[in-house]
């Protein structure tokens, strides 16, 4: 039994791994023996041999890059030997871009793990080729040289580019220098990039085909202005119209047509003369080596059209064209392209009362002008609308004299009055006095509105200044004169308060006449004010006929009522007493002689009278 214990305990010494009381077969074999030979290696011997065994092997170590021989093919595997004491499979997966891998082929690999838990050594030809070519896209992106990638797909945003067997990112604002929306063209092309960003910590880099056309471009662009010259003439390409002029492509660099140079007449917008691919030759008008700017110009490859004026060009000449340009002071009409006259306001119309050149002028309307000054050096021509027709004014005084009755429109409204145009050119004003005989107007525009026909009497002529005094009040008899006996001083009328002031209120009477009620006497009796659209009775205080003014009181119409009260009792009064008195006399002089009955009806007559009193 001891003898069994001790070798179970043997056997665990040489297996750990073997469950106590269980015992293989083989558990107490002694591997240091050679059973044939009957010999043995001692510790350091052995130890000897088995650093001798290593040291035959190439020492490698995980993620090393090694250079290994196919030294043969299965179905699905290369078998890879790197001078290792274990050779290592690669899937045929990695070999796909050589197609006619053999044995004997020598490529380079990456070490993942030489040896796992099963001691087999693990390679990998695609991370070998990532790594290399992450080193590549590295000296790439620092040196800036240009290599050839192929796009494989598309993806959010942009492609994904192939370079030496690494996917990179190529963004759609790198493509072209023109805007791409269809990415899908690309797909399976090989292109020529730049690689504009890298990310180490992530091996991530970005690459870009627009750089290396931009390059070129930058590249003409300096070749072509070091060769530019003042006044040269080009042929270009109109690449894009805007709003303020053309850019021109002038063979690999831009050159901007501005819209001042695109014609000697007035063009509105560039897009109505240009268009988009057209060609045409340029001039050059200046250029700025440092920033790269070519001004050009198309108007200039002609004369200006000044230089060749037609002689029939000449003051008091009738001229006609259209409308190019309209300002606070006038407009501008070009007759021909490239000469324009200015159509001063004041030379629109006979008539003094202002206009405003934006309202009379609309754009691209025609008109016949005469010409009224014109200088060639200066390139300046003034024209005028209104002396193409006679002056209105010259027969002014025949056609409307003083008093004469007209009909005319209400042309403009101030504070002060009202200007009626009579017949083009002629008008005058009504002053905000001369509207109505019996209304007081804060403002005109309570009385009447623009575009309203309005009769009118002319009152003063003045030729030399140009002015014309309108009324309107005139046309009917001052009607004053019959209101003095209508609203004489004491009636009273009934009238409506209108408006309220700050000292009083206005109140309407009959025929629309208006008179002034001051604060106190708006008071009613039961001590309240009237109010607005009240009607009540006024008294009038005070009529004045020349200045037009009429005062009127409430107040004063129901304490007037109350006094006519007062001193119709105070008279009642008086009567019966002067009748008692009277009575009395009569008895007396009937009676001789009084007797104790009369005397006794005597003092009650007194007593009577004096209690009257």
């Amino acid at each position: 039994m001891e003898a069994q214990n001790k070798k179970m305990e043997e056997t665990t010494k040489l297996n750990p791994n073997t469950p106590t009381g269980h015992v293989g077969a083989h558990d107490d074999f002694d591997w240091s023996v050679d059973k044939r030979n009957v010999s043995s290696y001692n510790k350091s011997d052995r130890e000897s041999y088995d650093k001798i065994y290593e040291e035959t092997f190439k020492q490698v170590s995980d993620n090393e890059m090694v250079v290994g021989t196919i030294v043969g093919l299965t179905k699905t595997d290369a078998v890879i030997n790197i001078g290792y004491k274990s050779d290592g499979l690669i899937s045929l997966n990695e070999f796909r871009d050589l197609p006619n891998v053999k044995a004997g082929d020598e490529i380079e690999v990456l070490i993942v793990q030489k040896e796992d838990k099963n001691g087999h050594l693990i390679l990998s030809r695609k991370l070998a080729r990532q790594q290399r070519a992450w080193e590549k896209i590295v000296e790439l992106f620092k040196s800036g040289e240009i290599i050839t990638g192929h796009v494989t797909s598309k993806t959010k945003g942009g492609l994904i580019v192939d370079l030496f067997g690494m996917e990179t990112f190529l963004p759609g604002s790198q493509i072209d220098v023109n805007p791409v929306t269809d990415y899908d063209q690309f797909v399976n092309e090989t292109m020529e990039f730049k690689v504009v960003k890298i990310n180490e910590t992530i091996q991530n880099a970005v690459v870009s085909h627009k750089a290396i056309i931009e390059s070129d471009r930058e590249a003409q662009r300096a070749e072509i202005i070091s060769k530019l010259e003042k006044g040269q003439i080009l042929e270009g390409t109109i690449k894009n119209v805007t709003d303020f002029g053309a850019f021109i492509d002038l063979g690999g660099v831009d050159g901007l047509l501005y819209i001042t140079d695109i014609s000697w007449g007035r063009v509105n917008q560039p897009s109505e003369v240009l268009h988009n691919g057209q060609k045409l030759n340029v001039v050059v008008l200046d250029f700025d080596e440092d920033k790269k700017r070519i001004s050009l110009g198309l108007k200039q490859l002609n004369p200006h059209p000044w230089d060749n004026l037609p002689e029939s060009f000449a003051e008091g000449v009738k001229v006609k064209g259209k409308v190019v340009n309209i300002e606070d002071y006038g407009a501008f009409i070009e007759i021909e392209p490239g000469i324009e006259g200015l159509v001063h306001v004041s030379e629109i119309s006979w008539s003094n009362q202002p206009i405003n050149a934006k309202e009379f002028f609309k754009m691209g309307d025609e008109y016949e002008a005469m010409i009224v000054s014109i200088d060639k050096e200066e390139r300046k021509m003034s024209l005028s609308i209104k002396k193409m027709t006679q002056d209105p004014w010259d027969q002014i005084e025949s056609k409307f004299s003083v008093g004469s009755q007209h009909k005319g429109i209400v042309k403009n409204i101030t504070p002060y009055g009202v200007f009626v145009e009579l017949e083009s050119g002629i008008g005058g004003m009504i002053h905000i006095s001369d509207l109505s005989w019996v209304k007081r107007f804060n403002h005109p525009s309570e009385f009447t509105k623009v575009g309203e026909s309005l009769d009118v009497i002319v009152l003063s002529v003045e030729q030399e200044t140009r002015k014309l005094s309108l009324g309107h009040k005139q046309i009917e008899e001052d009607p004053w004169n019959t209101f003095e006996t209508v609203f004489p001083i004491g009636s009273i009328h009934d009238g409506v308060m209108v408006r309220k002031e700050e000292k009083g209120g206005i109140i309407q009477l009959q025929y629309g006449l208006e008179a002034f009620a001051p604060t106190r006497h708006l008071r009613k009796q039961d001590e309240k004010m009237i109010g607005l659209d009240e009607t009540n009775q006024f008294m009038i205080l005070e009529f004045d006929r020349n200045e037009r003014r009429i005062l009127v009181s409430h107040t004063k119409v129901w304490e007037q009522v109350i006094e006519e009260e007062k001193e119709a009792a105070r008279k009642e009064a008086g009567i019966e007493v002067e009748n008692t008195k009277k009575a009395v006399k009569n008895i007396q002089s009937k009676v001789e002689k009084a007797t104790l009955g009369d005397i006794g009806a005597l003092a009650d007559l007194k007593r009577k009278m004096e209690g009257k009193e």
